[in-house]
């Protein structure tokens, strides 16, 4: 009806858009449909100037939840494009709405959406020819294109293309928009107006980096994912050089997750080729320490990785060269604290690291790199701190490398010394005796992985174990003697702290390891009757008078422990005090000593613990050798008091039957 009174139409076509726009949100879907065609045909039939007043309702019917109020649109925006008289001033407002139904959730209206774009640029192409000519002639495919996606024409592409800065600023805007539809649907058209405006992009770059960075903060899932694809687009599309120059130094100066997050779009988005000259620039920007320890935040260090992923993926053998720097990345992100699944995955990609330099593991990694790394973290290490970035760092190195950490003792050893110093923080000590204990653990798989560690020994016993034996006040400090006590009974445990080391470390560790027996800690207490025990061993017939007094003394004092351990330890220690004693030149000066401590373990077999009682009676037996008969006196004298006198006839027995054997 309309088309067929087109002349007269024109002057009455205005008036009728009002109540159009009026009805064009109607409850009923097929009212909708109608006022949306009948708008397309005002339009069209009559006065072009009123598109401006029906843009707006028409981009509302974009989210309609009814699939055909969408293809209504669809359908009167395609039109419009093809046929509207003054279409060349509104590409610029008409070609968003139509790109926008490229990504309806219903194939039948983004196969129409794309079918009118494809006759359109065939048509702008046909109108432009001579402008086009030299494109058309000797225009080539990009090298380098997205997998699984069809190039647009050349007319769609230039219409986009010359139509970009009057769409962008508007879109840019909407991205950020409060309504979460709006910036789902603006994300998706970035998508697309970048696959077609290729290397035009180019232009526009600042203003598209400041969208994204926003962008891809977005607590909606579907913008940040729309918004990565079109930060790979610029991989693609737009020279690293320039590209690469705008976010890192974006990044340098206040480095955001959304900034780490676009740049490892835009690696994982460009062609290896074009990529390899700026791998250097990219390599030292992520090493910054303003920029890999900048925060602790996991989204920031997963961004990170993310970025290292990218740069493995695609530059592969060429990443050769960025190693060094790459490997401090990703042990900045391991030494954050974090999830167990993050630390797996910077463990994965360590390992393709080394895949791609045509090494085993990552051990080979750290192997080739273990120097370096240990200069980069002791830069500052007189002035670290529990707070220093650096502290985790070391631990990383230093327990994540294996049998590697072996090959680095020089540095690994001089940090500690100057790290483990009385005067220096106290939380940070603690943790470095941490971690020194865990290595200790397993010494031949990590420290003492090359049999170097022994050359070592009188450093880390009288410049660092010693000097953090000695007692200060408060709970941080007797954690640390804690951890010190470890330490040493794992050099005990493990044999690197032979017999013959204990000999020239005796004097100067006894006294403070005797003096841990009377720790808070049941740990400490037991590790330093063990200790004590070692060094019986090891050369108590060379102890004096005053030595053997003074251990067997605090020795005594853990039969009476809280710990059934700790109880037990002391017995066993005693009893190697004997045997010590046994074959000693101040055996006769001992003798009240002996006799007291006869009296105090004929005590302890009537202790509750049948356990005990059996430990301590085996410490007689072997106590018995030293003076018998005085033993026998002094049982008879507490024999008729013990509850369980068993115990001492069995002693008796012991001994009568030693008598008689000699």
């Amino acid at each position: 009806c309309v088309s067929a009174l087109t002349e007269h139409f024109h002057m009455q076509s205005e008036s009728l858009i009002k109540p159009l726009m009026q009805t064009i949100s109607h409850q009923h879907y097929r009212v909708r449909v109608d006022v949306i065609q009948a708008t397309g045909a005002v339009i069209q039939f009559g006065n072009r100037k009123s598109v401006d007043d029906v843009l707006s309702h028409l981009a509302q019917r974009l989210f309609d939840e009814i699939p055909k109020v969408r293809h209504a649109v669809t359908t009167v925006i395609g039109e419009w494009l093809l046929r509207l008289r003054d279409r060349y001033s509104y590409f610029h407002k008409l070609i968003p709405l139509l790109l926008g139904s490229f990504s309806d959730e219903i194939p039948e209206n983004e196969k129409l959406a794309w079918t009118y774009w494809e006759k359109i640029g065939l048509q702008w192409e046909k109108e432009n020819e001579e402008d086009l000519k030299d494109k058309m002639d000797f225009s080539l495919s990009p090298s380098h294109y997205p997998r699984g996606v069809t190039r647009p024409g050349l007319g769609c592409r230039e219409l986009v293309s010359r139509n970009l800065s009057k769409i962008l600023p508007g879109l840019c805007h909407d991205i950020t928009d409060w309504v979460v539809s709006t910036r789902v649907k603006a994300s998706q058209l970035l998508y697309t107006l970048l696959l077609h405006a290729e290397d035009h992009i180019t232009q526009h770059m600042e203003l598209l980096l400041r969208a994204l960075y926003q962008s891809c903060l977005d607590e909606e899932s579907e913008v940040v994912k729309n918004s990565v694809k079109a930060a790979e687009l610029i991989g693609t599309f737009v020279s690293p050089k320039v590209s690469l120059r705008l976010i890192t130094s974006a990044l340098e100066q206040t480095p955001k997750p959304s900034c780490v997050m676009v740049l490892a779009a835009v690696i994982r988005g460009s062609p290896k080729e074009i990529l390899q000259p700026h791998v250097a620039q990219l390599g030292n920007t992520l090493s910054q320490a303003g920029v890999c320890q900048r925060s602790e935040e996991v989204f920031y260090v997963e961004q990170l990785l993310c970025c290292v992923e990218a740069l493995i993926e695609v530059c592969q053998d060429d990443c050769k060269e960025i190693s060094l720097q790459l490997m401090k990345v990703l042990v900045t992100i391991m030494a954050t604290p974090s999830s167990q699944d993050l630390k797996e995955k910077v463990e994965k990609t360590m390992s393709s690291l080394a895949e791609v330099q045509q090494l085993d593991n990552f051990h080979c990694l750290y192997k080739q790199h273990i120097i370096q790394l240990m200069e980069w973290v002791s830069v500052s290490c007189d002035g670290w701190s529990c707070y220093s970035p650096e502290v985790l760092q070391l631990e990383v190195i230093a327990t994540h490398s294996g049998p590697v950490i072996g090959e680095a003792l020089d540095d690994f050893i001089l940090i500690l010394k100057t790290c483990l110093q009385p005067n220096k923080d106290p939380q940070m000590r603690l943790k470095l005796f941490t971690v020194l204990s865990q290595l200790f653990q397993k010494a031949s798989e990590t420290i003492n992985s090359q049999g170097l560690f022994p050359s070592y020994l009188e450093t880390v016993i009288k410049d660092i174990l010693a000097p953090n034996l000695q007692w200060h006040a408060g709970r941080t400090a007797a954690a640390i003697r804690a951890t010190a006590v470890l330490c040493l009974w794992a050099l005990i445990h493990c044999e690197m702290l032979s017999p013959k080391e204990i000999l020239k470390v005796k004097d100067e560790l006894m006294p403070q390891i005797i003096a841990s027996m009377d720790e808070d800690s049941k740990i400490t207490r037991l590790m330093a009757c063990r200790i004590v025990d070692a060094f019986l061993k090891a050369c108590g017939r060379q102890f004096d008078e005053d030595k053997f007094k003074n251990t067997y003394t605090e020795v005594l004092k853990r039969l009476d422990d809280a710990s059934c351990d700790v109880r037990l330890a002391a017995a066993h220690t005693l009893a190697n005090w004997f045997k010590c004693l046994k074959d000693s030149d101040v055996k006769s000066a001992m003798e009240g000593h002996i006799e007291f401590l006869y009296q105090e373990l004929l005590i302890h077999l009537d202790d509750p613990d049948q356990n005990l009682q059996n430990a301590v009676l085996e410490v007689l037996k072997e106590g018995s050798v030293l003076y018998p008969d005085l033993l026998v006196r002094e049982i008879e004298g507490v024999v008729h008091k013990h509850q369980t006198p068993l115990y001492c006839n069995q002693l008796l027995h012991h001994i009568q039957s030693a008598k008689e054997s000699a």
